[in-house]
């Protein structure tokens, strides 16, 4: 596209300057002669359009051989002419002229673009326009002619983000990039300096990383699938052994969402046995063992255990199963394993199965529509619960503590894994696992049942130390140690200890993480 539009301009600018001196040449040719019916550059520049759009009208002609000469050119260039001007006028208004016209008047509304139209970015922008209805579609790149026309409204203007931002002003509405495809902020051209724009950017990337500076947010999809899926299908109080076969990207990240959500009786001990190449991971989280048993199952607390064997081989852990999550990153090998599983193997547990294709009686997890939507690449709710949580903490404590803003990635996501454990404490305060959703009123009526559960000291015992062990998977996870205080830089708390070795003032502190029901319905 942006070759022909540079040979339309370099056409257009050649056949101006020929036209331009042509005309100047039938000009000085008629003007000296006395018979003359083109006396002015007025009458030349008139003689030449009725010429070029063939309209011939006769009332001018040229009367001197140069002047015949300079007809019968202009005659043989008409057509070429004419055609030359339409392509470039059209080219221009289809391409950009007029969609960016379009989007002129549409300024109080919000825009979403996207830097490349593929499944993923559809996908999305079909589910931000079911939620917003004042969002405005934009695609930086054409459609694909193998892909279906999106079903939502849309506009195809093949121009750079900074553009679009220029064209949007400050008219109080919202502007967000997005870049779906992976890793694309590093090589895409239009993603340079996307950090000068005065508007949020989110960048698919294969990295953990949440942040950048400014208004850059990275994403990946194998985490919101994870999210996702431990939040539609919670861990139930029936469930010790849970059995995850892949351990690629999507096995990871459903390990990694386990560890830290995961958190719910603290007599409950689940065993998660792994089939997959783990000697990354392990190698990435070496303090896991202060958590977890490693390599057998504990009565004492949670368990990983990673197989170093075909899962084909381990018959009695299948069929002991309660859960059996498939999610290799190859979606027909796990199918394959799928159809293996249910053929040969006495499966009592329940299977799920990721995948983006649906089929009927399968429980399949991680589609298109599950994972790219506003709130799992935005993280609208998340974040602003985990904002809640931080300003709400800050007023609890009498240290100094950090807003939001001061926050660094580390402790930001500090606060969203307790926004994401908020959720499983509903579920232990009004003993129901089939909340998937955080509301005013399902919080404030889990508030309620923890003010009535004060009385009992032994069961606000226990609620301190699930929270206790939620917080203390978290930093463990991140490599944190004991030490005797609290070094940010060294990765040393005075905490990271056992619940029992605690004093009384720790043991209080987290209350808070309880108490913050209180006053977070009014945030929500």
């Amino acid at each position: 596209m942006k070759r022909r539009k540079k040979i339309y301009l370099y056409m257009t600018i050649t056949l101006m300057l020929i036209y331009i001196g042509l005309l100047t040449l039938l000009y000085f040719s008629e003007c000296g002669d006395k018979n003359a019916t083109i006396r002015t550059f007025g009458d030349a520049l008139w003689y030449s359009l009725v010429t070029l759009t063939t309209v011939g009208y006769g009332d001018l002609t040229p009367v001197t051989p140069l002047g015949h000469a300079v007809g019968a050119v202009f005659l043989l260039l008409s057509a070429g002419i004419l055609v030359t001007l339409f392509g470039a006028v059209i080219s221009f208004v289809t391409s950009e002229g007029l969609p960016l016209l379009m989007l002129g008047f549409q300024r109080h509304k919000n825009w979403y673009y996207f830097a490349d139209y593929s499944s993923e970015s559809n996908t999305l922008a079909a589910n931000i326009y079911r939620e917003d209805e004042n969002a405005v579609i934009i695609y930086g790149e054409k459609k694909d002619d193998q892909m279906e026309f999106p079903d939502h409204p849309c506009l195809f203007i093949s121009v750079s983000p900074a553009k679009i931002v220029s064209r949007k002003k400050n008219t109080g509405t919202r502007c967000k990039i997005f870049l779906m495809k992976e890793n694309d902020i590093g090589v895409n051209p239009r993603a340079i300096d996307l950090h000068a724009l005065p508007v949020d950017v989110y960048a698919r990337t294969t990295n953990g990383q949440d942040h950048l500076s400014g208004n850059i947010n990275f994403f990946h999809s194998y985490d919101c699938c994870a999210r996702q899926y431990w939040r539609k299908r919670p861990l139930c109080s029936h469930e010790n052994t849970i059995v995850i076969i892949g351990f690629g990207n999507y096995g990871r990240c459903i390990l990694e969402r386990a560890i830290l959500t995961n958190v719910i009786s603290v007599t409950q001990h689940v065993a998660y046995h792994v089939f997959g190449d783990a000697k990354g991971f392990l190698a990435m989280h070496c303090h896991l063992h202060e958590t977890f048993s490693l390599g057998a199952p504990s009565k004492e607390g949670d368990s990983l255990i990673f197989h170093n064997t075909l899962w084909e081989n381990q018959h009695e852990v299948l069929e002991q199963a309660d859960r059996i999550i498939i999610c290799t990153d190859d979606e027909p090998e796990g199918w394959n394993i799928f159809w293996r599983l249910n053929r040969y193997y006495k499966i009592s547990g329940h299977i799920d199965l990721h995948s983006n294709r649906k089929a009927p009686g399968v429980s399949y997890f991680g589609t298109n529509e599950e994972i790219y939507t506003p709130n799992q690449i935005m993280r609208t709710a998340l974040n602003k619960t985990a904002i809640a949580i931080n300003d709400i903490f800050r007023k609890s404590v009498s240290y100094p503590t950090l807003s939001w803003d001061e926050l660094d990635d580390f402790h930001r996501e500090s606060k969203i894994a307790a926004a994401d454990h908020l959720l499983m404490k509903i579920r232990i305060l009004l003993d129901d696992e089939t909340i998937t959703e955080i509301s005013a009123a399902t919080v404030e009526k889990a508030y309620e049942k923890y003010c009535e559960s004060k009385a009992d000291t032994a069961v606000q015992d226990m609620y301190r130390r699930l929270d206790h062990m939620r917080w203390l998977r978290f930093y463990t996870f991140y490599n944190w140690n004991y030490g005797p205080f609290r070094h940010d830089g060294e990765r040393e708390h005075p905490m990271l200890c056992p619940y029992s070795k605690l004093t009384l003032e720790q043991k209080q502190e987290r209350d808070a993480a309880w108490e913050i029901l209180g006053n977070i319905s009014s945030e929500l």
